[in-house]
């Protein structure tokens, strides 16, 4: 069988380059900051950061003239119908969870090689564990990514696991199954134990063994009714 001829796109190729470099640094990079880590020339860039820039890919500081990577692709992200139907059906249940935890909670599925924080819920209580959504984390160094990434067709059971990234950090993670059957998504409560911790780690594993067992529930309902 003949191999399938590659075809190349130069200019989409370097726009790629610069969003990924500016989704993995923390702060701002110049024009020839940007070039150097990309490997191409200042000029070989230009019109394609003028190009993102227009499009509100990136954003530069008229001031400074240095570019961050703007909202749009997470903008874009969440247009996605199964993405946005998952987060609309699971939001207002995970505010009460997080109201009957005393904890923040988040939601998370696997994107790529990572697992992303698509919705967060803060504490209602003076602390909490925040989780930036958008975040990414290593699918092997989670117990998020350990129920994320279970073989097709099994169901995990909620857990408990000692953070393994953050130390004093309790997850409780439980799968959220869809209307196939698989899992489509984690439910995590990062829980912290303080003196002023009103429910225990147990009550809150049940907690959120409720809450996803709801969420799947409504998500098999919007798929039999197509809505």
């Amino acid at each position: 069988m003949s191999k399938a001829p590659e075809y190349t796109a130069p200019a989409l190729d370097k726009g790629l380059d610069i969003l990924e470099l500016l989704a993995a640094t923390s702060g701002s990079l110049s024009q020839s900051e940007i070039a150097e880590a990309t490997g191409r020339s200042t000029g070989q860039i230009f019109r394609v950061l003028a190009t993102l820039e227009r499009r509100g890919y990136v954003f530069r500081d008229k001031q400074s003239g240095l570019y961050v990577l703007a909202m749009k692709l997470f903008e874009l992200a969440h247009r996605h119908p199964p993405l946005r139907g998952l987060i609309s059906v699971a939001l207002p249940i995970m505010q009460g969870l997080a109201e009957a935890a005393r904890q923040s909670c988040n939601l998370s599925v696997i994107d790529g090689t990572e697992v992303r924080v698509i919705a967060q819920v803060e504490s209602p209580a003076d602390f909490g564990f925040r989780v930036r959504v958008g975040a990414g984390f290593g699918i092997t160094t989670t117990a998020t990514g350990g129920v994320l990434s279970a073989p097709a067709g099994q169901r995990p059971e909620a857990s408990v696991h000692a953070d393994s990234l953050q130390p004093g950090i309790t997850d409780v993670v439980a799968p959220i199954i869809g209307a196939n059957g698989l899992v489509v998504a984690a439910l995590t409560v990062p829980y912290v134990a303080t003196t002023f911790s009103e429910v225990d780690p147990e009550s809150v594993r049940k907690l959120t063994t409720a809450a996803v067992k709801e969420i799947s529930n409504l998500l098999s309902e919007e798929a039999f009714t197509g809505s």
